[in-house]
């Protein structure tokens, strides 16, 4: 397996549009080959659908779930360009598993993009005096540290997660094959998830 460099996630990213983590595993996926990735990313409707990701998406819907007998509910708004590629099956068999991954995998940010600044630090901080501990070299302390901030991205953002339906695809990469299809460009906006009881502290045992 050849080492996949961050130059060549770069280069990768630069060539096709698609996301890091999206060239990271095209690269993985065909061993460091930068034009069988590039193809790879072509034929999952990824780099098309980075070309499509500037046009405006004004349409879509806000999509409702709720799951487990009533003890969680999401609402997500999905958008795409017109009114109807948002009543096709496609695009409601979309939000709805969108809706689905965000009730059972509980995504704190759409993407990545969208973490502040100061958490990634943060946990990079934390993750890096982990690495530390291990007496590991600094340059191999800086490779986990990477790693693990990888795992702190799929576990918080939605984009980057195991899609729940398929999941040896990225939720990107499922949304970039509706793009393929529609050939619009469709964006997860916002959602929110709500879970009974979720933040409230225990009641206090009487005392006596």
């Amino acid at each position: 397996m050849a080492t996949i460099t961050a130059d060549a996630v770069r280069q990768l990213r630069e060539r096709t549009g698609a996301g890091m983590m999206d060239c990271k595993r095209a690269l993985e996926h065909t061993n460091g080959d930068m034009e069988a990735a590039s193809e790879h990313l072509r034929k999952q409707g990824l780099a098309s659908a980075a070309r499509k990701s500037g046009r405006l998406a004004a349409e879509g819907v806000v999509e409702a779930y709720v799951h487990s007998g009533g003890r969680i509910g999401v609402l997500i708004e999905v958008n795409c360009e017109t009114d109807f590629v948002a009543h096709t099956d496609d695009f409601r068999q979309l939000c709805h598993d969108l809706a689905l991954q965000v009730a059972a995998s509980s995504p704190v940010y759409v993407s990545r993009d969208e973490v502040p600044a100061e958490t990634v630090a943060r946990e990079a901080d934390i993750l890096r005096a982990q690495a530390e501990s291990s007496g590991k070299p600094a340059a191999v302390v800086e490779k986990m540290v990477e790693g693990r901030l990888a795992k702190f991205y799929e576990e918080t953002c939605l984009l980057e997660q195991p899609f729940i339906r398929t999941p040896e695809l990225t939720v990107s990469a499922r949304l970039a094959e509706t793009v393929a299809k529609t050939g619009e460009n469709i964006q997860v906006r916002r959602f929110t998830r709500y879970e009974v009881a979720e933040g409230l502290a225990p009641a206090a045992s009487p005392q006596g």
